[in-house]
């Protein structure tokens, strides 16, 4: 998968990062993908995404694959994690 072997092979190199989960939706023609990536603070981050951690990172490969990607980046602390 294309999202694996850019985003997450890139991301998971990067010191203090945590792990990822891929979530897709299908949208009938479409499909919307999310990339969730975990951290080990806001400066891990800046090291693997830049100092503007609220753009996205995208790659020259993006337009092959018709993508429309969201340009902003939310960031979140998680308070809670109960995995099932």
């Amino acid at each position: 998968m294309y999202l694996y072997e850019t985003g997450i092979k890139d991301t998971s190199a990067t010191k203090g990062f945590l792990g990822a989960q891929i979530l897709n939706r299908d949208l009938g023609d479409d499909a919307e993908i999310t990339l969730l990536t975990y951290w080990e603070d806001l400066d891990c981050i800046k090291s693997f995404a830049g100092e503007d951690i609220s753009i996205a990172k995208l790659y020259p490969e993006d337009e092959k694959y018709k993508l429309n990607p969201d340009l902003h980046v939310s960031h979140y602390e998680v308070r809670e994690n109960m995995w099932l």
